[in-house]
């Protein structure tokens, strides 16, 4: 039986050693001392647990319609499918995207899908702040709260985060979900003003405020590693 494909991250936080299964693939997370050789036994012995979540994953990627980055090809954005016309112009010194419609014109220096990956991201980081914004204003101004700060992210495992001290991090790569699982990320942070922790009286906060939010919760854990570019 061929052996699981897998990367190793040496992690100075990491206390103990772990496996991340994303739509990257399967990655070890040991501390920084962690002897080489005991990986690969740990590897084999969650070996079917992997293979079932990479099942379960592709799965789920059959459901979800991929980001195509080529000239014709489209991208998700909030629930909306975006056309995607790339044109290529040596010698650029910035990429340029603009949307029109449900179009998006991607402007870049080199062929190919990296450039026009590394493009979109930072359109789509700029575009988070604009769609988190008024939705984060709304939601603490109708819980009566207030945050501190809000930053947009590239977290590789969380969506987003609420700091103790009213700070609030979101990642970009949730405007490549449908717009109700945003909101449902905002109003999770929000909640998170009032209760710090996940414990029964945040979830009850949390359903009184978003009802149907155990549906988002599933929709992310099945289908969040394929928010990706």
């Amino acid at each position: 039986m061929p052996s699981v494909p897998y990367t190793i991250r040496r992690s100075d936080r990491a206390r103990h050693a772990r496996i991340v299964v994303s739509g990257d693939g399967v990655e070890v997370v040991v501390p920084r001392r962690f002897a080489e050789r005991r990986i690969a036994p740990l590897v084999e012995e969650k070996r079917p647990w992997i293979e079932r979540t990479l099942e379960r994953m592709r799965e789920s990627e059959a459901e979800v319609a991929p980001a195509h980055l080529r000239d014709g090809g489209s991208v998700p954005f909030l629930g909306e499918r975006l056309t995607l016309a790339v044109r290529v112009e040596p010698g650029r010194t910035r990429a340029h995207v603009a949307r029109r419609g449900d179009s998006l014109h991607v402007v870049v220096a080199d062929p190919g899908s990296a450039a026009i990956r590394d493009a979109l991201e930072r359109w789509y980081r700029r575009c988070a702040r604009a769609e988190v914004a008024p939705r984060l204003d709304a939601a603490t101004a109708r819980a009566g709260a207030r945050y501190t700060s809000l930053q947009i992210r590239a977290q590789r495992t969380r969506w987003a985060s609420c700091s103790d001290r009213g700070g609030m991090s979101f990642n970009w790569r949730l405007l490549l979900a449908p717009a109700e699982i945003l909101d449902y990320v905002v109003e999770h942070e929000v909640a998170h003003l009032d209760v710090p922790d996940h414990s029964e009286r945040f979830w009850t906060l949390l359903a009184d405020r978003a009802p149907g939010f155990r549906e988002h919760e599933r929709w992310l854990r099945r289908h969040g590693h394929a928010l990706r570019l």
